[in-house]
């Protein structure tokens, strides 16, 4: 039987963010904005398909406290590394952020953790997931 990630295309990468957080989703639709090559889908982490992704990629998520990047074919990343793979794909002032990739892991996960411990506290949380416009709707699966 496939799996639902084999069926993500292989020229794509699947960003899987919380999907109530506003601070996820207003990060993902800054994504979207500067996404001009289209490399990008998205799932929310909550949604049935981002369940069934992370438990295809043996994800505990009661224990995720993150985004993920899923590349097919090669591998998914957490945390702060997701963050600059996915700022990587940008030009402009995000090639800034590459600098970040200099500092270790620890320093980098240690300020994207306290963010993402006090996001909800910060920038507030939704009932539900966000529903993407029909204009939006070909970026996210379902």
């Amino acid at each position: 039987m496939m799996k639902l990630i084999d069926t993500i295309p292989k020229n794509k990468k699947l960003i899987l963010f919380d999907g109530v957080c506003n601070l996820c989703n207003d990060a993902v639709l800054r994504v979207i904005k500067y996404d001009k090559k289209n490399v990008f889908l998205f799932a929310a982490i909550q949604s049935k398909t981002g369940k069934e992704i992370t438990k295809e990629l043996g994800i505990d998520i009661s224990k995720l406290d993150s985004i993920l990047l899923y590349v097919p074919e090669e591998a998914y990343y957490s945390k702060s590394n997701a963050a600059l793979k996915i700022a990587k794909e940008f030009l402009g002032y995000w090639k800034l952020l590459q600098i970040c990739s200099l500092l270790p892991d620890f320093f980098n996960d240690f300020l994207y953790d306290y963010i993402a411990r006090n996001r909800y506290k910060w920038f507030g949380k939704q009932e539900n997931c966000m529903i993407p416009t029909p204009s939006l709707k070909a970026k996210f699966l379902e």
